[in-house]
């Protein structure tokens, strides 16, 4: 499971990407988010009725916590700021890798000062070099 994970979730990005980039420039962007996650929704009832997970409704709502309701708002700013970092002219090749370097330097933060997270020296090298690679980027 560790490797297919990641496969996944690798696949599922760059078909994010994809699909954020080519929604209709004149599609009401909540509207869209409507349709993407009554779609995630009916993937997520048919997940539940087909795979081998615990069946337990009732259970696993009991189960939940502030941070799944915090992550369906996450996810909605993910979409939208997404589709407008598109729609603003963003190239496709540069928008997922700036959000992406950027979301990881704020979290090794957050690590570090919430979660008590250690760094190493070639950790803290590897974040340099994703600030350098952030303004080279950013040059034209």
């Amino acid at each position: 499971m560790y490797y297919i994970s990641m496969i996944i979730t690798v696949l599922a990005t760059v078909i994010y990407n994809i699909s954020q980039k080519s929604i209709n420039q004149s599609t009401n962007p909540f509207i869209s988010m409507i349709v993407t996650y009554v779609t995630a929704i009916i993937f997520s009832i048919l997940a539940l009725i087909i795979l081998p997970i615990d069946r337990n409704i009732i259970s696993s709502l009991k189960q939940l916590n502030w941070a799944s309701y915090v992550l369906g708002i996450s996810a909605l700013g993910l979409e939208i700021g997404y589709l407008y970092i598109y729609r603003s002219g963003w190239n496709i090749a540069v928008a997922p890798l700036f959000v992406s370097i950027i979301s990881t330097i704020i979290l090794i933060v957050v690590g570090i000062f919430v979660y008590k997270t250690k760094l190493s020296p070639m950790n803290a090298l590897g974040i340099c070099l994703s600030i350098v690679g952030l303004i080279l980027m950013n040059k034209k």
